[in-house]
């Protein structure tokens, strides 16, 4: 596969605030799924996946390259990492995605290293079944958005070029502001509403740290 690096085709925003989501994006992991990119917004980043290029006729996986690529940061979330459906099969693709964005820890060319973030379900033994991460500390949280919106803003204050006094009770606050948003852009647009129009609702909506 021959590939250019960046994709002339694809956004290229300003990777030092660009943050890469790898998590799932079923029905069931929709609120979770906002939740993560209202706390990268509200935090002063840019939030990336591969949606925000779906509509552009390049690969799937050339798109999560190139969003990974061209991200400082990224939020992995195994939480769906377990067997389900009639056939029992577990996904494996936030696995493989996360080894990706560990890859480039070493890029091997002097550039900054690669940060990333692993959210696990609390007290799941990601240990034993995956027992490389055993050696870091992946940050658990209870299956509900308020307490991974705490999980997600406790590191992303910390990363240099984070708006100044972030504080999670305001943007939890507004974070249900944001949903009213992503209603009214859902019954317009159903299910595919734009990327670039669901970050702008989440900017709308941020609260003011001033």
């Amino acid at each position: 596969m021959s590939y250019k690096f960046p994709h002339p085709e694809l956004p290229n925003p300003d990777s030092e605030k660009s943050i890469f989501i790898n998590c799932p994006y079923d029905s069931e992991y929709e609120p979770f799924f906002d939740a993560i990119i209202f706390s990268v917004v509200a935090s002063g980043f840019i939030p990336r996946s591969a949606k925000e290029s779906e509509m552009i006729a390049v690969s799937r996986i050339e798109r999560i390259l190139h969003a990974l690529y061209t991200s400082k940061y990224s939020i992995h979330d195994l939480s769906k990492c377990r067997y389900e459906g009639n056939q029992m099969l577990a996904r494996f693709n936030m696995p493989l995605e996360l080894g990706l964005a560990m890859s480039r820890r070493y890029p091997g060319d002097g550039k900054i290293l690669h940060n990333w973030l692993v959210l696990v379900p609390t007290d799941a033994p990601y240990s034993k079944f995956v027992s490389d991460l055993s050696g870091f500390d992946l940050k658990q949280y209870p299956g509900n958005e308020t307490e991974l919106m705490r999980a997600l803003l406790a590191w992303l204050m910390v990363l240099p070029g984070a708006l100044p006094r972030i504080c999670p009770t305001p943007v939890i606050e507004n974070f249900l502001d944001f949903k009213v948003q992503k209603k009214k852009l859902k019954e317009e647009w159903g299910d595919d509403v734009p990327w670039k129009l669901l970050v702008e609702a989440a900017k709308a909506t941020i609260p003011d740290f001033a």
